[in-house]
């Protein structure tokens, strides 16, 4: 059960987002909004994608705010960016898209900052942002920066996926894990902010290169 007092600040930090992204005279309750949000981050099948997760990404989005064009508009693209999530589907980006787009139009947000959501959301697909994408940049970063995680942190995280896939058989994921890390590790570089090039990107190089040689042995 998580903790009522960090529930509450993230509710705090859903409703300041929410207001920020829609017109001051909004008089729809973010509550149910944030309440529904929090309820789908603590499904049982969640391992790594939960409110720890949510809360790293939030907070790195924060750290990152300054690269972004529209931050609050990142920090709503993060709460709905793993928003619907079962291991064994490949749409969750899809589907968590279009709920974004369903509730932040519901509630007041104007449209074309609603499709910029639903986009930031879709772009997690890839973690591919286009050079002239700066939100994009950000919450990719921001997503991605539990790779330069100290490595004991680093440790609890690969344990934590591998709790999420526990259905797929060991050498098949040791076999897909691998075949990602080699992915990542062939790419220019993993960061495409300034912050995220300079802080994270030698230690991510590194605590994938050892996790793959793990996954080798």
């Amino acid at each position: 059960m998580a903790d009522p007092l960090a529930l509450e600040a993230l509710r705090i930090r859903f409703a300041q987002a929410l207001n920020a992204a829609r017109p001051p005279a909004t008089a729809l309750d973010p509550a149910p909004y944030a309440d529904n949000l929090l309820t789908r981050w603590q499904e049982p099948q969640r391992r790594y994608h939960t409110l720890t997760h949510l809360t790293a990404v939030l907070d790195h989005v924060d750290e990152l705010a300054e690269h972004a064009d529209d931050p609050d508009v990142v920090r709503l693209a993060a709460w709905f960016h793993d928003a619907v999530y079962l291991p064994d589907r490949s749409e969750n980006e899809e589907r968590s898209a279009r709920l974004a787009e369903r509730a932040l139009s519901e509630a007041g947000v104007p449209a074309e900052r609603t499709a910029e959501v639903a986009r930031l959301v879709r772009l997690t697909t890839t973690h591919d942002p286009a050079p002239d994408d700066p939100d994009g940049q950000v919450l990719c970063d921001a997503d991605l920066a539990i790779l330069a995680a100290p490595p004991s942190v680093y440790a609890a995280y690969t344990a934590a996926v591998r709790e999420e896939y526990h259905f797929v058989p060991n050498d098949a994921f040791r076999e897909g894990r691998a075949a990602i890390l080699r992915q990542l590790l062939a790419l220019p570089t993993l960061f495409r902010t300034p912050h995220g090039r300079r802080e994270w990107e030698a230690t991510a190089r590194y605590n994938l290169t050892g996790e793959l040689e793990m996954l080798s042995l």
